[in-house]
């Protein structure tokens, strides 16, 4: 009990996940439903996924605003590709290249300096404009079905995509919080300098942060293609949004040095919550905008005025 308690002290977005689950309960007769929740598990693997990734990344003093895009590559080459390589040999693609825009966006930001911020801002630009080349702005279809019947399989009643994302998260977590890799995260975003002068490699294990989450971007463009059963060039649009929100409102904070998969996941569900729980109540998706970012500015608020020094801001 004390556990639970101290986990809630700490990330209070489950407090929001508890009261939206509490209220859609009452709400809604369907929102209790057992496929109701594997609809909410399975979309919120999607953007859940690139939300680990981003959590090592942003708990590193980074960030990475080339996700959607990405995603959108990985899933086109995915598809695009199968008539030619097969399902396997295209999926590989497709995650290779995840892997390889995540270690351009590493090795630039480690090698010339330049905010993470600006280096995957364009890497955005660019890696849609390849989409765009690349798919001559057409929807491309999966040509065997099995490649869409893995996107719709379950197992023991729960989606395949949403047990990936379980997997995934159970895994990032151990990594994060009993590895060495995952103290130097926090030792690195806590105090680069510090970092350095305490035999970390810092450049390198910054570019591994962004390889991690570049992959883990593409996989999960090709696990949402799996659910259409196709890829189409303005996929992943604003995903670089939903999931820096999903991320700050689990509690990582912008700056660097803090933050936990653990409050990750509330923020991937609140947000996955709220929206189901809207569309079933059928209010218009904007005001679920309205709502995410009026409580995301809230969460920053409090951040701040917690976190900053004594006499900082008076």
């Amino acid at each position: 009990m004390n556990r639970i308690i101290n986990l809630i002290t700490r990330q209070p977005i489950w407090i929001f996940v508890f009261i939206c689950i509490v209220f859609f309960s009452f709400s809604s007769p369907y929102f209790l439903d057992i496929r109701n929740f594997s609809n909410i598990l399975l979309q919120a693997s999607t953007i859940g996924l690139i939300a680990l990734g981003m959590t090592f990344v942003m708990i590193n003093g980074n960030i990475d605003l080339s996700v959607g895009a990405t995603l959108a590559l990985a899933a086109s080459l995915a598809v695009g590709l199968q008539p030619q390589l097969g399902i396997m040999g295209a999926v590989l693609v497709g995650l290779l290249s995840g892997i390889l825009i995540g270690a351009l966006n590493g090795i630039i930001a480690w090698k010339t300096g330049v905010d993470a911020f600006i280096v995957t801002l364009g890497a955005m630009i660019g890696v849609r404009g390849l989409v765009f080349i690349y798919t001559e702005e057409q929807a491309f279809y999966a040509y065997d079905l099995a490649y869409s019947d893995f996107g719709a399989s379950s197992l023991f009643g729960i989606p395949v995509l949403a047990l990936i994302f379980i997997f995934l998260t159970i895994t990032a977590h151990l990594v994060l919080k009993y590895t060495i890799h995952g103290r130097n995260v926090f030792a690195v975003g806590g105090n680069r300098v510090a970092a350095k002068e305490a035999g970390i490699r810092v450049g390198p294990h910054m570019l591994l942060n962004f390889i991690l989450i570049g992959f883990l971007a593409a996989l999960s463009g090709i696990l949402l293609s799996t659910q259409m059963g196709a890829s189409t060039p303005n996929l992943g649009r604003n995903y670089e949004l939903w999931t820096i929100t999903a991320v700050v409102l689990g509690g990582t904070r912008l700056t660097g040095g803090f933050g936990s998969i653990i409050g990750t996941l509330g923020g991937v569900l609140a947000i996955a919550i709220l929206r189901n729980g809207m569309n079933l109540l059928q209010v218009p998706s904007f005001y679920v905008l309205i709502i995410l970012g009026s409580i995301l500015i809230i969460v920053l608020f409090i951040d701040k005025r917690f976190s900053e020094p004594k006499g900082v801001g008076a």
